[in-house]
């Protein structure tokens, strides 16, 4: 939900070739988790404080996305992050996520989200709290290469 620009052309090619999609960060970098709500969260050395999508201003406006997925997450006594990795699973069966993690259960935690169920109606609720093009900011860092000898 974090990064869609790939479901008009891409998705829908890799269906129809028979191509597995992998996708990269399902959880918005830990955004989709639920677990950060401003940049005064994260360590000062985390490489999150260099992405635009968590600049302060961005990150105030992409929290009204991650606010909506905790309270659907909490109705559907899930956590955030389980249901984001639901909704990826549903995109697809050749769509697989491959979230990054710490811990072990995390790793449990991720797992499980391979068992919830997303209705017609829950899947059209995700794509109304999260549609195509509404997360603020650049997905990466902008590269400068200033620096390289030619």
């Amino acid at each position: 939900m974090w990064s869609r620009q790939d479901e008009k052309d891409i998705l829908p090619t890799c269906a129809e070739l028979g191509i597995g999609y992998v996708a990269y960060s399902p959880l918005g970098r830990g955004f989709l988790t639920g677990n950060v709500d401003s940049r005064a969260g994260l360590d000062p050395k985390d490489t999150r404080q260099s992405h635009p999508r968590f600049s302060n201003e961005n990150i105030v406006h992409n929290n009204r996305m991650s606010e909506q997925i905790k309270v659907m997450a909490k109705g559907k006594g899930v956590t955030p992050a389980q249901l984001s990795l639901a909704w990826v699973l549903h995109q697809g069966e050749n769509v697989v996520p491959i979230p990054g993690t710490k811990t072990i259960a995390r790793v449990i935690e991720n797992i499980a989200a391979s068992q919830i169920v997303l209705s017609a109606d829950e899947l059209k609720l995700l794509d109304e709290i999260a549609p195509v093009g509404s997360v603020k900011g650049e997905r990466y860092p902008e590269v400068n290469l200033a620096h390289i000898d030619r």
